[in-house]
């Protein structure tokens, strides 16, 4: 088990972005969160099984048809999110 967070930069505000994440993110059982941020970049933190990081990150190099995905920043984090994965407010 391991934590990650993205930093996804391209058009993922306004085009229902978050929804997407976190529909994915419970599909494959991973705990954690999905923000907005002020400079216009998408923010979640995952934690799980590697495999299911792994199928995480593919989906939100795709993301939802609406939107585009110019790049993702990678890193660990040592922070352990609760159980379940959901939406929070744009920091």
């Amino acid at each position: 088990m391991k934590t990650l967070r993205f930093v996804i930069r391209g058009k993922v505000q306004g085009v229902g972005y978050r929804h997407f994440a976190v529909g994915v993110a419970t599909r494959l059982g991973l705990d954690g969160w999905v923000r907005n941020r002020m400079d216009g970049t998408v923010e979640l933190l995952a934690h799980g099984d590697p495999a299911a990081l792994d199928e995480l990150l593919a989906a939100c190099r795709r993301g939802p048809p609406a939107g585009w995905v110019d790049g993702i920043d990678i890193s660990e984090d040592p922070e352990r999110p609760p159980r379940g994965f959901r939406q929070e407010a744009t920091v």
